[in-house]
């Protein structure tokens, strides 16, 4: 339908109505003329930026649309219009052009196109805080247009005609975000329009009121001009008033009828909201059958969310008394819908379903049946605790709620109190529900509604123990034992202040207020139940149901209240009430009771504590000695022992037991008395089965109460103990053919693994005293040795994949502090652990030196200097754990390149505490992974520089400042030997056999030469993986082979090198004389020479690192071996071992492409350089800062 139809019919019987073509012939489309101009004098923002970004007033902004469109109204309703296309995420703009020559359908046709079909995202749809707040400014802007312009704009019968055409034909859209939009829109409007009928009809009644009583005045007094100006008054109110109903009418007809059932349960939601809003604002007008059907259709929407805001809409009307009353016809028709959504799949809307009904039964008691309101009674047993709450205010309102006037007269305490009569009415529910075993949760339902007759004790126990008045019916047996569990019930929650078990989450935190009421209803619960209880009990001592539910009370006393309330005589009352329950009963759960009653009054923070020791004591020595005698006298007799012995042991073992789960009974040595009559049914073999499973209860208990007693000492054996069972019964129980005991494997999990992790840090890394004393020598020997036992345990779990091989972390980190005491061993462990997984080993260490490091932020904040001995010593660990790599790069390929990505990973995790620009806060951790970096192939390099450049900013890459050196230090040495095109790792790869077979060879002959391309290809790889596959098939490296980057160094004379000249230009080579071979003899002497000046500048560096490492090194007289570079085990220390290292060595000489030098041009190839990178450093290199 197009605008110019909807344009006819809203102007039904209205003389010169143009059309909308007509309306904005002549305009153009604008953008905002009203001031509102980004800052920056930046363009003008459209009206949808400005809704947006909700920087301004609403009334702002709209007052200056009004006054815009005061100016011109037709580009101001323009823009009005593409606004609301612009909130349906549409990127298309309508200009007068289109409105002139297309219909509504082609104009919303041509909208659609413009829409990104990439995406289905539209403002309304889309999350976020900035998305959800446009959604409140939309509609509120659309409420103060209408509040604006309800004076005048909205009756010059063209505004609200064009916006009304615009939304309806959009809310008919095939398109969602159209729909929605507009739906949402239009709702808005009406509801908006809602309010200015309202206020038009209070108007309109003051004014015929005060017409009438100006009409009623005699002919003298009446003022003809002031009837006359409140009859043209009310005349035009009317005529406003139909105006309004028209607009009203067709949105109704033309959006909501048609929505209210959209596919989008989203915008069905939108319109049972609204409409709620509307027979609540204006009951006059839509408070009636032709609204709420609409409302009762939607109840029974598939989507809950619909079926909620039905409810939600229905609980503002039944709120209001005066409005129940025109909702009976709605009641007696969509009752029973409502009564079964009580049972609703979604709790919410169960929820809201229960709270409906109980507003309904406000104003009609009668409304609902019996069978109504029992359906929503048993639901205050119900597992969800919102719905229970909401079913115990239904019972609440229904059952306990009316006070007749004989209630007015009663008295406010005793039997006869309304209290009185109200507990009677919950014990007679809880008996009928047939639900006994729930008292909790009926109790925990009504807590909210009913908490203070839930604690009227008084009354409670005056019903339990005062005779009934004359006339007065008494409780029944099953009454009382249902008053004492609900007191019961009632009495914990006041103390623990939270849901029962299954019900809603666990303890909370409580706030000061809730603290306090619970101390003082603490109080009174101690001060009532003292007095009442031995009374109590003294009254139902034979009945075990009501005693066990009795002796559970003094679990929530304040035992101080019994000294400072003088109550010790009944203290003395409960206690010789206990005793005779003990000597009564032989039911489990009631000597379970009565030994968790002595438990919870033997504290010995309270003066009370000898008092109740002394009778706990008796009541021991007298059962233990009555089961000796028994014992002796079965055992003497050698027979079956008879009904009457075997009872008495029984029952007496029943109440040792019970005792003995909560008290510590091992002084009377039950084990041997348990024994001896275990073993006497072992050989008879006619032992009762009830007296052999209650000794073997009873011998458990004794064993569990040694293990609560073991020593510090003990532990460390328990813990050695622990771990050797762990690991027998790991998987590797199952090998070599035992699948049979594969249900005896045991697994630890996560918590266990952490228990023990924590041992080993609480026991075994800790600093022993620095007194030395001839005395203590020999213990701190003997304790150094337990706790190399300790660790030794653990390790082993680790080594064996019995835990997880990271929980060794917390261990491989401790290995410089403690390398004196534990070095080797944490050593071989990770020496193991690189031969289970060489991966995963690598992630555990960088995982340690990354947990050394966020401790090192803790202590000394995020503005650390890089020169302190934690940093520092943090290196120095990451340097030896460089060092257990060893020499052969191509086995420890990945697990490197894998440290690499986890560090790099780490040092970019968290975002820079300095805000944008800033470093991260973990970039110095690329300083301590750069003591990795010479393990890494020259093509691995490439690799990880690769990898780095992810995380990096092109700001980063120009940043100099000191913060800044840990990535540029760390991009160094991946970018070192990177482009050297001078040595492929390829090129010194052969393996022995072959260099065997060639080694009578002459040298000419040996000489290899390598494919094109291959170092070429391999150097620029950017896949470790497709690099591995490749060399395979290839050579291998040599075992004594350094990094191959060094060749280019051991040829440059760095004083004499020219400033303009590069690293890679500086020996130029011309191509024939790249195969002239080198003679061997030449060949040894130069490395002799080189021998010579490498030895010293070795000599100088290390006495240079020796002196560094002195200052970081916390453990004194670190093992020499683990000290020395890896150089050593590959330089010659003499001239001597030259030849056993040619002989040793099974290198091939090999083509390499060397730029031609004047020092060097008569050198074309060269032996694949086993020199370490530090043994060729010289004088210059040496005055160079470590750190």
């Amino acid at each position: 339908e197009d605008f110019e139809g909807w344009n006819g019919k809203l102007g039904k019987g209205k003389k010169g109505k143009k059309t909308l073509g007509e309306k904005l012939k002549g305009s153009e489309v604008r953008g905002r003329v009203n001031g509102h101009h980004q800052e920056n004098d930046m363009e003008n923002l459209s009206l949808f930026e400005i809704v947006k970004l909700g920087k301004s007033a609403t009334q702002s902004v709209v007052d200056d649309w009004i006054e815009s469109y005061k100016t011109d109204r037709d580009p101001a309703l323009l823009e009005l219009i593409n606004f609301f296309i612009h909130c349906s995420g549409c990127k298309g703009v309508c200009v007068s052009e289109m409105f002139r020559h297309m219909q509504n359908s082609e104009i919303i046709r041509k909208m659609t196109e413009e829409f990104d079909e990439d995406s289905g995202d539209y403002p309304l749809a889309m999350a976020g805080p900035v998305w959800k707040k446009f959604k409140l400014s939309l509609c509120e802007f659309i409420a103060v247009l209408v509040r604006q312009c309800q004076y005048s704009i909205i009756y010059d019968e063209y505004m609200m005609d064009m916006v009304i055409s615009l939304l309806t034909g959009l809310s008919d859209s095939q398109v969602r975000a159209f729909r929605h939009t507009s739906t949402l829109a239009a709702m808005k409007l009406m509801t908006a329009l809602v309010n200015v009928a309202l206020n038009l009809s209070i108007n309109l009644d003051n004014t015929q009121r005060q017409y009438e009583t100006e009409r009623n005045k005699s002919i003298g007094k009446r003022a003809n001009e002031r009837l006359e100006l409140l009859l043209q008054k009310r005349k035009e109110l009317q005529e406003n008033q139909d105006e309004i109903e028209n607009m009203m009418n067709a949105i109704f007809k033309g959006v909501f009828i048609h929505r209210y059932r959209d596919v989008i349960a989203e915008i069905r939601v939108v319109c049972i909201e609204e409409i709620g809003m509307w027979m609540k604002m204006y009951s006059e007008a839509f408070l009636n059958d032709s609204y709420l059907k609409y409302v009762g259709w939607t109840m029974y929407d598939k989507q809950g969310e619909v079926r909620l805001k039905c409810l939600t809409a229905l609980q503002g009307l039944y709120y209001s008394r005066e409005l129940n009353v025109r909702l009976e016809l709605f009641t007696s028709r969509f009752k029973d819908r409502i009564v079964s959504m009580t049972l609703d799949k979604e709790y919410d809307v169960a929820v809201q379903a229960i709270k409906l009904l109980t507003l309904a039964l406000q104003s009609n008691d009668e409304v609902l049946t019996a069978e109504d309101c029992e359906s929503v009674y048993h639901l205050v047993y119900s597992a969800h605790r919102p719905v229970a709450v909401a079913a115990g205010e239904f019972l609440y309102k229904k059952l306990f709620s009316h006070h007749g006037p004989e209630d007015e007269g009663r008295p406010r305490r005793g039997r006869q109190c309304l209290n009185a009569n109200l507990i009677r009415t919950t014990v007679l529910f809880f008996l009928e529900s047939e639900l006994h075993e729930h008292g909790a949760y009926l109790v925990d339902s009504l807590w909210d509604c009913a908490s203070e007759l839930l604690k009227d004790w008084e009354s409670m126990i005056s019903l339990l123990l005062d005779e009934p008045y004359p006339g007065e019916e008494a409780l029944t047996d099953a009454q009382e034992a249902a008053l004492i569990e609900i007191m019961l019930c009632a009495v914990r929650q006041t103390c623990e202040c939270h849901p029962p078990t299954g019900r809603g989450p666990g303890k909370r935190v409580l706030t000061a207020k809730e603290k306090k009421t619970q101390l003082d209803d603490r109080t009174k619960i101690t001060e009532m139940f003292a007095v009442a209880l031995p009374l109590l009990l003294a009254k139902y001592s034979v009945d075990p149901e009501k005693v066990t539910n009795l002796l559970q009370f003094p679990q929530y006393f304040d035992l101080e209240i019994y000294t400072t309330g003088r109550l010790e005589k009944h203290l003395d009352a409960l206690l010789r009430q206990v005793r005779d329950v003990v000597e009564k009963h032989t039911d489990k759960d009631v000597l379970e009771a009565c030994s968790m009653t002595f438990h919870a009054l033997c504290n010995e923070d309270f003066t009370i504590y000898n008092r109740v020791d002394i009778v706990r004591s008796q009541i021991l020595d007298e059962q233990i000695d009555k089961f000796h005698r028994l014992l002796e006298d079965v055992l003497q007799e050698g027979e079956e022992p008879d009904e009457d012995d075997a009872y008495q042991v029984l029952s007496t073992l029943k109440r040792i037991t019970a005792f003995h789960n909560a008290h510590d009974l091992t002084k009377w040595d039950l084990f041997t008395s348990n024994y001896k009559l275990l073993n006497s049914g072992l050989q008879n073999g006619d032992m009762p089965e009830q007296i052999v499973a209650h000794a073997l209860q009873c011998t458990h208990y004794v064993i569990l109460w040694h293990l609560a007693k073991v020593s510090e000492g003990s532990a460390s054996k328990a813990f050695t103990i622990l771990c050797d069972a762990l690991l027998i019964f790991s998987y590797q129980i199952v090998a070599s053919g035992r699948e049979t005991l594969e249900p005896l494997v045991f697994s630890p999990d996560a918590s266990l693994q952490s228990e023990l992790l924590n041992f080993i840090l609480d026991h075994v890394f800790v600093d022993q005293d620095e007194d030395s004393s001839a005395d203590d020598e020999a213990n701190k020997i003997e304790a150094l040795h337990r706790c190399r036992n300790l660790l030794a345990a653990f390790c082993k779990l680790i080594i064996y994949n019995v835990v997880e091989m990271k929980t060794g972390a917390d261990i491989f980190k401790q290995y410089m502090r403690y390398y004196n005491d534990y070095g080797d061993i944490i050593k071989e462990t990770m020496s193991k652990a690189r031969q289970i997984d060489k991966i995963q080993c690598a992630k555990t260490l960088i995982l340690s030196l990354q947990q050394l490091f966020n401790e090192m932020l803790s202590d000394l904040g995020c503005n650390f200097d890089r020169s302190t001995s934690a940093f520092c010593g943090i290196k120095e660990l990451a340097r030896r754990f460089s060092l257990t790599f060893g020499l052969d790069q191509l086995k420890t390929r990945e697990a490197i390149a894998m440290l690499h990505k986890d560090g790099i990973e780490f040092a970019f995790k968290e975002p820079s505490p300095q805000g944008e620009g800033g470093p991260p806060l973990n970039l110095a951790f690329l300083d301590i992974l750069s003591e990795f970096s010479s393990k890494l192939l020259r093509q691995d390099k490439k690799t990880v520089h690769l990898y780095l450049e992810r995380f990096m900013t092109f700001q980063m890459a120009l940043q100099r400042d000191d913060c800044w050196l840990p990535l540029i230090s760390y991009r160094n040495s991946l970018q070192t030997g990177a482009d050297d095109d001078t040595l492929s790792v390829i090129s010194g790869m052969s393996s022995r056999s072959s260099a065997r077979s060639r080694r009578s060879k002459p040298p000419a002959a040996s000489k290899r030469k390598l494919p094109e391309g291959t170092c070429e290809s391999s150097c620029s790889s950017s896949d470790v993986s497709v690099w591995v596959n490749h060399e395979q098939s290839g050579p291998h490296t040599p075992v004594m082979m350094s990094s191959p980057h060094i060749v280019s160094t051991v040829l440059r004379d760095a004083k004499k090198l020219r400033p303009e000249q590069g690293y890679m230009g500086v020996y130029s080579m011309s191509n024939e004389m790249q195969h002239t071979p080198l003679q061997q003899p030449s060949q040894v002497a130069w490395m002799m020479a080189q021998k010579q000046q490498q030895e010293r500048a070795s000599l100088q560096y290390g006495k240079m690192r020796g002196h560094i490492q002195h200052t970081i090194r916390r453990g004194s007289g670190l093992m020499e071996d683990d000290e020395e570079p890896i150089v050593e085990d590959v330089m010659m220390s003499s001239e001597e071992r030259l030849d056993d290292l040619n002989e040793g060595m099974d290198f091939d000489t090999m083509d390499i492409d060397l730029p031609p030098s004047k020092n060097r041009r008569e050198r074309s190839e060269l032996k694949p350089d086993y020199f370490d990178p530090a043994s060729i450093m010289d004088d210059s290199v040496l005055n160079v800062s470590m750190f």
